[in-house]
């Protein structure tokens, strides 16, 4: 556990360097930044795979471990083990290349340049391929598609993910259909108005009390800063979240600051007990999307969030919003609209996004296709998944800076974190049924709390099939979700 604390002290120090790179980095700085990025990456590596720490789990794992230990060992073993199947000299290709098509996408996507994207993108699937390689018999995975998937959802496969997927997709079509039918003719230029940045900012800080993620007193332990696109990052005392503010735009604001409050709120809330453990980091990346999109949907966009917090928003702005009733305002943030881009897409087609890029992954891993041809497999399958006519790069392919990132096999996790909260809320409303009404008071505090005990604290502490069951009684399934979203949408509707 002393190896693992400095472990975790070093990726910490890291998350706060990708931080500042993408909020206060000047721009000549990204050749410099990709060096000190890939020489942490470095160090890590070379604490990571120390023989000193195979030494000390083949020790270990001799003892009488109680449960907590035993998933502590369970996870250094299994990361030590895909660690030291990876040379250092690719771990620091990696982490420098990261920085620099990370940089290069910015620019190509600000110009819609393609071609520019291109070369460095290709070279860093290169290396993405040649990792998964090296760990595939390490973590047991049949494909290189089902190597990266493991790294955000343990023990998942596309294989399960295809068949829950396709149930989530045969019940979303036809319900988007009629959503989207029932929806039109209906203006929501209210939220287009222009609302300034400093205004908006005023609403991310507020929007921050509201959910209990503190930014703003003496023990804060968050930020809110701006970037392209928004992310969170940090860890248990300093968790930082970033959004990106459009003048023509406030609900894009509004939902990020709850949607990456959210993950703040995870992260802020793992069990204290076991900081810098194994055990003691988030589940997995679905479960952390679980929560984000708990916070910014299930209870960000229903009604008895919007009958406190609309006269509130209108006060914020100086009355831009006071002629508006709830029922409007709720419809305006609720439509359904086939859209292109992921970010701004409502719950009803948000998982197709998802569903997309999974496919889109899953041919490019088993080579169907190459990086040259996503832009093309991506507008056919907007136009038949979605119906819609993708006419730039930028609004397409470009949109995501997931895959500029390296992190293939993240995108599925999205979706999974939608299954997964339908899950929970249908549990949460069983133990707690009046928590509408203290949401409608302005107390969030009864979520979040349920969250907290059922989620948060128990961390790592099993896989998050695991969890859910334990949290659930029930195994992965899309009906919940799927029950809520038609619920929700036929009331809104009048489907």
């Amino acid at each position: 556990m002393a190896r693992a604390r400095e472990l975790f002290l070093l990726r910490s120090a890291g998350a706060v360097v990708h931080w500042d790179m993408e909020t206060y980095m000047p721009p000549r700085g990204i050749a410099q930044r990709s060096e000190q990025l890939a020489l942490l990456s470095k160090l890590e590596h070379r604490l990571l795979t120390s023989p000193e720490v195979g030494r000390l789990l083949d020790e270990a794992e001799k003892e009488d471990l109680d449960e907590v230990q035993q998933r502590n060992c369970y996870l250094f073993r299994k990361e030590y083990a895909e660690a030291t199947a990876v040379p250092e000299e690719l771990v620091a290709a990696l982490a420098k290349q990261t920085a620099i098509t990370v940089d290069v996408w910015k620019r190509a996507k600000a110009s819609d340049d393609w071609a520019t994207f291109v070369p460095e993108l290709s070279s860093l699937v290169d290396l993405v391929h040649q990792k998964a390689e090296y760990v595939q018999d390490v973590k047991g995975a049949s494909t290189i598609y089902d190597t990266l998937i493991d790294d955000f959802e343990p023990n998942m496969t596309q294989d399960r993910i295809a068949h829950v997927f396709s149930d989530l997709r045969d019940r979303l079509v036809p319900l988007v259909d009629k959503c989207v039918d029932a929806c039109t003719g209906i203006d929501i230029g209210y939220l287009h108005q222009k609302i300034s940045v400093d205004m908006q900012k005023r609403i991310a800080l507020d929007l921050a009390t509201v959910i209990n993620y503190d930014v703003t007193s003496d023990k804060a332990g968050g930020r809110i800063d701006e970037t392209e696109h928004p992310f969170t990052t940090g860890y248990y005392d300093d968790v930082r979240v970033t959004v990106h503010y459009y003048e023509d735009n406030v609900a894009s604001a509004i939902f990020a600051v709850l949607h990456e409050g959210g993950h703040a709120l995870y992260e802020q809330n793992l069990n204290p007990e076991w900081k810098y453990q194994p055990v003691g980091q988030p589940c997995s990346f679905g479960i952390h999307e679980s929560q984000s999109r708990f916070i910014e949907n299930m209870v960000g966009r229903t009604r008895e969030f919007w009958d406190f917090y609309l006269p509130r928003l209108s006060d914020l702005t100086n009355g831009a919003f006071s002629a508006l009733t709830t029922d409007n305002f709720l419809r305006g943030v609720n439509i359904v609209r086939r859209s292109k881009v992921r970010t701004e897409a409502d719950e009803v087609t948000y998982s197709l996004h998802v569903i997309i890029r999974f496919e889109i992954e899953r041919d490019l891993w088993s080579g169907k296709i190459s990086v040259s041809e996503l832009p093309s497999v991506w507008n056919e399958k907007y136009d038949r998944y979605l119906g819609v006519e993708v006419k730039t790069d930028s609004e397409g392919v470009m949109q995501d800076t997931h895959w500029a990132s390296g992190l293939f096999g993240y995108f599925p996790s999205y979706a999974l974190g939608n299954i997964y909260g339908g899950q929970m809320l249908a549990k949460m409303g069983h133990d707690i049924p009046d928590w509408r009404e203290a949401v409608k008071e302005g107390n969030t505090r009864p979520v979040v709390d349920w969250l907290i005990e059922n989620v948060h604290r128990k961390s790592n502490l099993y896989e998050p099939a695991e969890l859910v069951r334990r949290i659930t009684g029930s195994d992965l399934t899309a009906k919940p979700f799927l029950d809520y979203l038609e619920h929700k949408y036929s009331t809104l509707f009048a489907l």
